[in-house]
């Protein structure tokens, strides 16, 4: 029906179930390829949200992401990367999940429907007006999301919100709407597909861009990633040979002594150039 929001409307395939595995495959990665063009449509609308988060965690703001099921498990795992990826403290990323930490492997059940739950999460980390809150709701309609975008509001909290159909209540409460419009899913319904590669895609955008603005990399380099195993602590020493034009042993030192590649950069470049 056409009247169905877009994640809810029927698959583009019939009789999935007497495909081949050969037809399933090809077809879910047709499917696949049209999340890039969904993206692609609302990047001015990415940009309007990067601006703003970058501007207020440069005054000391935090960005906190809410959903719940597949899009809450989403903004938490982009969240719980920041730290590892740019080097930046656990509380500058924030990802929430309805249900708590326990719902990112088993589903909680009715803590989505609650629309005061998510503002009693949120406040157990004092978020204030120089917060920027994200809502994460494939279908837009979450209630645990909309009552937390709502009570931001009434706070003068910066909000925006991803979404995978048009107009949807979470929108109209957002400051900036993100609508990742990428059609039926190849399983009726099922937004950890389509919607959720969307808005995984929109996420990394996000967080990667802030990252980046707040100094984070340089050049096209990690040099704040935490070197916490031997394949990161590796790739500093490879970064260090390439940028500075030294041997892996003295790169090797430099990194254990100063613990992270831009500490070595700063260090060597003062002294030596």
């Amino acid at each position: 029906m056409k009247n169905k929001p877009t994640t809810e409307q029927a698959s583009n395939y019939n009789n999935l179930e007497k495909m081949s595995t050969l037809e399933l495959l090809t077809s879910m990665n047709a499917e696949d390829k049209t999340v890039p063009n969904a993206i692609e449509k609302v990047i001015p609308s990415i940009e309007k949200l990067v601006d703003i988060i970058y501007t207020k965690m440069l005054d000391g703001g935090r960005l906190f992401y809410i959903g719940a099921g597949t899009s809450g498990r989403l903004g938490v795992l982009d969240a719980s990367e920041c730290p590892p990826t740019f080097g930046v403290p656990d509380n500058w990323v924030i990802g929430l999940i309805a249900g708590g930490d326990s719902a990112l492997r088993k589903a909680v059940e009715n803590a989505e429907d609650d629309t005061n739950l998510a503002w009693k999460d949120l406040s157990n980390y004092n978020i204030t007006h120089k917060d920027v809150l994200v809502g994460i709701a494939a279908s837009g309609t979450t209630p645990y999301v909309i009552g937390a975008l709502k009570e931001a509001n009434k706070q003068h909290i910066s909000t925006g919100c991803i979404v995978c159909n048009e107009d949807s209540p979470l929108s109209k409460v957002a400051d900036i709407s993100i609508e990742l419009i990428v059609g039926p899913e190849f399983v009726t319904g099922s937004t950890r597909m389509k919607a959720g590669t969307a808005q995984k895609l929109a996420l990394n955008m996000i967080t990667t861009s802030v990252m980046i603005k707040l100094g984070r990399v340089i050049d096209n380099k990690m040099v704040h990633m935490q070197l916490n195993n031997k394949k990161l602590v590796n790739r500093g020493v490879l970064m260090l040979m390439d940028e500075l034009h030294i041997d892996q042993e003295l790169a090797a030192t430099l990194l254990e002594k100063y613990k992270s590649v831009k500490n070595v950069l700063d260090s060597y470049k003062s002294k030596f150039l």
